[in-house]
């Protein structure tokens, strides 16, 4: 087994270091070098180079460990020990200067989750969950709000696919007549990490995708109130 205090550091310097980057280039951004994905995705230069930077830190700290990345894919190692990477999430909100998105990566040990992070650079918070151990912000121990559902503000976020779409809008319907209010950020792993820190009381990915592994392990530790 990996000692989870390096796998925590090595994390913690790629995320940061790949937000300090983030950072000159959002305030910076050019939206005329937008790329399309797909028809509902946006690419950026700057989430390549996000990436590139995380890979850097991992590959050199982790040689014999598997990456899966949203831009990249996977470098397809035979390794128990799988990376998974999310080097801008929340790129449209990026790209447009809205300044909730975040860094996500998250670390499986064969097929089970045992570490994820979420770096939100334009706040300095820093959010992690590590099995059996609990869910933090930037050092001090969270849990979920102890809001009852019906006082609460549910957030969710959703894929881009017209399938994504319309399950969401069906779910959104739903929980605008049992919550509070229902907040869509753009981001999946802000969305859930602010469970806590805004006193959200609950919170839904519908349509999340492999590299999401990282903010989805930090959902389950949520979820358990760990």
């Amino acid at each position: 087994m990996e000692n989870i205090n390096k796998i925590k550091t090595i994390a913690t310097r790629a995320a940061k270091k790949a937000g300090e980057h983030l950072l000159k280039e959002f305030f910076n951004f050019d939206r005329s070098k937008i790329e399309l994905k797909s028809k509902f995705e946006i690419l950026t230069k700057c989430d390549l180079a996000s990436e590139r930077i995380i890979l850097d830190e991992i590959q050199k700290a982790f040689p014999t460990h598997a990456i899966l990345s949203e831009e990249s894919g996977s470098n397809l190692l035979k390794s128990e020990y799988l990376w998974i990477i999310d080097p801008i999430d929340g790129s449209t909100n990026f790209s447009f200067h809205n300044p909730l998105w975040s860094i996500s990566i998250g670390l499986a040990k064969d097929n089970q989750l045992i570490f994820g992070l979420v770096y939100v650079p334009i706040l300095k918070e820093l959010y992690w969950a590590e099995k059996n151990k609990g869910a933090y912000c930037n050092g001090k121990k969270i849990k979920v709000s102890n809001l009852t559902d019906g006082n609460s503000i549910h957030t969710f976020c959703h894929g881009g696919t017209k399938g994504d779409i319309q399950t969401a809008l069906a779910y959104y319907k739903k929980q605008k007549l049992d919550k509070l209010d229902c907040r869509q950020l753009g981001s999946a792993a802000i969305e859930l990490a602010f469970v806590k820190n805004l006193g959200y009381c609950s919170g839904g990915v519908i349509g999340a995708r492999g590299w999401r592994a990282g903010h989805r392990f930090f959902r389950q530790a949520l979820a358990a109130g760990i």
